[in-house]
């Protein structure tokens, strides 16, 4: 008698449950499950260290952006006092921070200030091969030559690449939302208990990590109608996608989903209220979705930006070869195309999905580029399974060579830009996922602040004065080693001045009056400019620095002796 699950499948060719990338002719000997076990093993293998190479190598090169610096700040209160309290107000879950424990621990930092780049960008790099890898889990469900084609698309897609070493939630999250749809699928295909935990505790995860969890969660819920619908509609009924009646898996399910949930946003109790204001906070974030008009796009935003980017003298950026295998995966999926080792039923689902969720985000009037790795990351799947799809269809050798160069050649073209977007346009505006990005001059801002601050008797603890109305984050990143740092919104007339200060240049008027008008003649200080050029927080964020005399004087007698010592060797 044949498993009830795999008699509501669609009928398709027999599974070949091994790792390939050319189609075997059918009269080919089947593999052995050692040989399999082997390809299987070979194949993860070169996803991880292919993931790994684009998503390692200089983290620390990139400057922080502000949002990754706000999140290492809540993360350095986490390593010093132990506890987080979840804030609705655009802060989103704590499991990045809890996570980041695991690498500061293993670095043996003990203080914020021990904390560096690599140590908070690990996490979501981590997380980046993960994704990669885990596209195996799927393989029984689409095949694993889909499974296989889809962990290298995204390994190397140039968005998945890029956030995947930005010290933010995405990356987590979408790691997590594959977790759930992993655990759906293979639930469907066979009803178990360790699958409707897994998908209960991803569900968990989500929830704990960032707030538009629930739109997935909607994607998923519309995806099945759909799926269902669809095939009803064709007079097929939709037994992959209707759980066997299992009242204790599901239970299971929504348990470890809630346990998952509660624990993280209560800080494992120490904290309940955070789990009455994850509930709240969808409230902001619905206000937030249409009235901050910095993040508002127009909804081809996404789109625009995956499929064909360029600014001015700058490369082009695509990921078309992505979105037109996913259509061709979705449509062989509609159309009930056999399609080797799948499920039509999951694949139609899989893009019922992905369709809905790039419906919902574009819709959105508040956009930001990183959002598109939820939808992105199905039309990646999709991807997978068009890529395999083509190849099936095309047998005549004297076609098939052609297509198979013209999609390695496009593979080798997303992986450079996957290497572009990490390294050489790391934080350039022609780079299509940079956004808001803080700009290469905060390193000689903080550079310079810390030059002088050795110049000056208090060291690290020199009074630093800052001025502005703008957000300046991730300036207080790069100066956490420094303790006398002070911020104000306004320049105190009151107060006295510090031997540095930075200001934006809308406070410089308040500033000249409060050094060279309010001081009596005999008590004002000469306080010279500390940049020889205008420097840039980022596009539209300028900084300005001034040092006392007394300090600018010392520092540039410490800079000529330094100088005056490395001479004879740089002459050597």
């Amino acid at each position: 008698m044949p498993h009830p699950q795999r008699a509501n499948r669609e009928p398709h060719q027999e599974s070949n449950d091994y790792v390939g990338f050319v189609l075997a002719p059918k009269e080919q000997p089947i593999p052995g499950p050692m040989v399999k076990r082997f390809r299987l093993f070979a194949w993860l293998v070169f996803i991880v260290l292919l993931a790994g190479a684009l998503r390692f190598p200089g983290l620390a090169e990139r400057p922080m952006h502000c949002d990754e610096a706000i999140n290492a700040d809540k993360s350095g209160t986490l390593l010093e006092q132990g506890s987080y309290q979840y804030d609705p107000h655009g802060f989103h879950g704590p499991t990045l921070n809890y996570l980041t424990l695991i690498p500061a621990w293993i670095q043996g930092a003990a203080r914020y200030v021990d904390m560096n780049e690599v140590t908070l960008r690990s996490v979501p790099a981590v997380f980046g091969v993960l994704l990669a890898a885990a596209a195996w889990l799927l393989g029984p469900v689409v095949g694993f030559k889909s499974a296989a084609a889809t962990g290298i698309l995204a390994a190397l897609s140039p968005a998945m690449v890029y956030y995947s070493r930005y010290y933010i939630h995405e990356s987590l999250f979408i790691f997590f939302s594959f977790g759930l749809l992993i655990g759906l699928c293979r639930y469907w295909e066979n009803p178990s208990a360790r699958w409707a935990i897994a998908a209960g505790i991803s569900a968990g995860l989500m929830v704990a990590t960032k707030e538009t969890a629930i739109i997935a969660f909607a994607s998923i819920a519309f995806a099945c109608v759909f799926t269902r619908a669809y095939d009803r509609w064709h007079g097929q009924t939709s037994a992959g996608l209707k759980p066997e009646s299992r009242p204790l898996f599901k239970i299971l399910g929504i348990a470890s989903g809630l346990t998952v949930s509660v624990l993280l946003l209560s800080s494992f109790f120490s904290h309940p209220r955070g789990v009455v204001d994850a509930l709240l906070a969808y409230r902001n974030y619905f206000a937030m979705a249409g009235s901050d008009p910095l993040h508002i796009h127009p909804w081809h935003y996404y789109l625009g930006q995956i499929s064909f980017f360029r600014d001015g003298a700058g490369p082009i950026w695509t990921e078309g070869l992505i979105l037109l295998l996913a259509m061709v995966g979705f449509g062989a999926g509609m159309c009930r195309n056999t399609i080797e080792g799948a499920n039509g039923r999951i694949v139609r689902f899989l893009g019922f999905y992905t369709l809905i969720m790039t419906g919902i985000y574009s819709a959105v009037p508040y956009k930001t580029p990183w959002c598109a790795m939820g939808f992105l990351h199905g039309m990646i799947l999709l991807a997978g399974i068009g890529g395999i799809q083509v190849l099936q269809w095309i047998q005549r050798a004297r076609i098939r060579l052609p297509v198979m160069v013209i999609l390695a050649a496009a593979l080798v073209h997303l992986g450079w830009e996957g290497w572009a977007a990490a390294f050489p346009y790391r934080s350039d505006p022609r780079n299509p996922y940079v956004y808001a990005h803080t700009g290469e001059d905060v390193f000689l801002i903080a550079g310079r602040v810390e030059s002088l601050a050795r110049a000056h008797a208090n060291r690290l603890t020199m009074p630093v004065q800052i001025f502005t109305k703008e957000n300046l984050w991730p300036l207080p990143w790069y100066l956490r080693g420094l303790s006398g740092v002070r911020w104000s919104l306004a320049v105190p007339e009151s107060v006295p001045s510090a031997p540095l200060i930075l200001i934006t240049p809308d406070m410089e008027p308040a500033l000249a009056r409060k050094l060279y008008e309010l001081p009596p003649p005999g008590a004002r200080e000469l306080y010279m400019n500390i940049f020889d050029r205008p420097v840039w927080l980022r596009p539209g964020v300028e900084v300005r620095g001034y040092a006392a005399k007394t300090l600018w004087d010392e520092f540039r007698r410490q800079e000529a002796a330094a100088a005056s010592q490395t001479g004879p060797e740089l002459r050597k």
